[in-house]
C-alpha cells in the first residue's frame, strides 16, 4: 500500500504539468462556484435544500480554488497577482 507523502507527491506532480492557462480557468470557475454557493439563498426551495446545494457548491469552490493555485504555482501566482496590480 502506498504511503499519504506518495500519493500527494504524484498528485502535485500532476497538477504540475498542466498549463497556466487551465490553472487560470480553474480558478476562474472557483469565482463561478462562489456566487452560486451564495446565490442559491434567493431560490423558493426547503432550507435543508438550501444548506445541501450551499454545502457542495462551497466546497465545490473551495476545491477549484486550492487546485487551482497547485496548478499555477508559485510563479502563476506571482504572474496573476501582478496582472492585476497593472490593471
Amino acid at each position: 500500500m502506498k504511503s499519504v507523502k506518495g500519493c500527494v507527491a504524484k498528485i502535485k506532480e500532476l497538477l504540475s504539468r498542466l498549463s497556466f492557462r487551465t490553472g487560470v480557468i480553474v480558478l476562474g470557475s472557483c469565482i463561478i462556484f462562489y456566487v452560486l454557493s451564495f446565490a442559491q439563498a434567493l431560490l423558493p426551495i426547503s432550507a435543508a435544500t438550501k444548506g445541501v446545494l450551499w454545502f457542495v457548491l462551497f466546497g465545490m469552490a473551495k476545491t477549484a480554488q486550492y487546485t487551482g493555485i497547485a496548478i499555477l504555482g508559485v510563479e502563476g501566482w506571482r504572474r496573476v497577482k501582478g496582472w492585476f496590480q497593472r490593471r
